[in-house]
């Protein structure tokens, strides 16, 4: 049965939401370990409503990574995520901070708890993100104004890590409905900035935008393994060429 709220209730309980969350914030102690200034948190949250795509990359070997994630940002990628399940991981996202630092925004994924936030971070990465809820990270980043993303499964865990700090919620896996999913949860639930991962493909990247996404991360379609394998780096370029392009037709998402 589905939980109906009067108007009034349901604008009262947001708000007190909102202002936990901006009591959270406000509470940042610069002097913390790795902490981050305001200005840099919003830079961070400027690009993902800029750009509204990040490529999400997994090799099983490190030979692979520099050239996959180099080919992805060939094909116009300027948000991406290099996740700790690939080998030598922070030294290719390193590498590829210094590189083009101020030009693509990068971040490290797949972390899983405080000691991963912080090699993430003293490798360079810009944010975090989770496979799963963990309110430890989470809480850990929004101390510093670290923007973390937060891997969420159901309405319930995507309020919760919004309501622990996280400004971005990554939908992931991949859920039954997908973009129309999307739609019914973040029209009920508006204060959320939704990130769906799991289940986004080159051709339905716009429509999960148009439904109301905040921004959407790219694993398998992108870097498709096959052309990994075959060491088909011009595949992948191709694949970023397409789904940039419509994802731009979107536009920007507007902050909440």
């Amino acid at each position: 049965m589905a939980l109906q709220l009067a108007p009034n209730t349901f604008f009262r309980q947001s708000n007190k939401i909102v202002a936990t969350r901006s009591l959270s914030t406000a509470a940042v102690d610069t002097s913390l370990d790795r902490a981050k200034s305001t200005e840099d948190y919003d830079r961070v949250l400027q690009t993902f409503a800029n750009i509204r795509a990040c490529a999400v990359l997994r090799t099983p070997t490190s030979d692979a990574c520099p050239k996959a994630m180099q080919a992805c940002i060939d094909g116009g990628f300027k948000i991406v995520e290099f996740t700790l399940t690939t080998p030598n991981c922070l030294d290719h996202l390193s590498n590829f901070r210094e590189k083009y630092d101020g030009d693509v925004m990068v971040g490290c994924g797949t972390i899983m708890n405080t000691e991963d936030a912080e090699r993430a971070v003293d490798a360079g990465a810009e944010f975090i993100i989770t496979p799963v809820m963990l309110p430890d990270v989470i809480e850990w980043c929004a101390a510093r104004n670290i923007v973390s993303v937060p891997g969420c499964q159901t309405p319930t865990e995507l309020v919760s890590a919004y309501r622990a700090g996280a400004p971005l919620q990554k939908l992931f896996p991949g859920v039954t409905g997908g973009p129309m999913w999307v739609k019914a949860v973040s029209s009920a639930l508006p204060m959320l900035s939704i990130n769906p991962t799991s289940g986004v493909t080159l051709d339905n990247a716009g429509e999960y935008l148009r439904n109301g996404a905040a921004s959407v991360g790219l694993v398998a379609p992108l870097f498709d393994p096959e052309a990994i394998a075959n060491e088909n780096w011009d595949q992948i370029a191709k694949n970023a060429e397409t789904v940039m392009a419509n994802v731009r037709e979107v536009g920007p998402y507007v902050r909440k």
